[in-house]
């Protein structure tokens, strides 16, 4: 089996998890689309009792989504979950259109986090930012030649 550099395992691994938390994000909103009249009613019924903050929190926002946003929003989730196991599999192969198609969508997604970071700091845009760059980069430096 090949060696690969740590760099490009790296970013093998938090594409990856990113997929993941992606598919796993589509796949809620699209079964919150599927139960809404359900969830609409479970949460006029539910009684928090300040137990959980959060959950009374995620259900105010998700009931307050228009159905098409959010089968917008899980579709668009899933498409990019898969777009991102492809960015994967192809580093993992050590693929040139791969080292492209991160460098795009990763050089893409730059000026909003900027245009975020400018609108309000927080702990977690800050590091998606840094953690970015650093993707962008290591791909950038180390861009497979051409092969003659």
């Amino acid at each position: 089996m090949k060696k690969r550099p740590l760099g490009l395992v790296a970013i093998v691994v938090y594409k990856s998890f990113a997929a993941l938390l992606l598919m796993v994000t589509s796949i809620a909103l699209l079964l919150t689309l599927k139960n809404y009249q359900t969830l609409e009613a479970f949460s006029e019924n539910y009684v928090l009792e300040g137990k959980s903050i959060i959950i009374d929190w995620i259900l105010k926002k998700v009931i307050n989504l228009n159905p098409r946003t959010l089968a917008f929003s899980g579709i668009g989730a899933g498409v990019y979950a898969i777009i991102t196991s492809i960015e994967a599999v192809g580093l993992w192969y050590e693929k040139r259109w791969a080292h492209v198609l991160v460098l795009g969508l990763v050089g893409i997604s730059i000026p909003p986090e900027v245009y975020e970071l400018v609108r309000g700091i927080s702990l977690i845009k800050i590091f998606i930012f840094l953690l970015n760059l650093a993707v962008f980069g290591y791909l950038l430096r180390n861009f497979p030649k051409h092969p003659k």
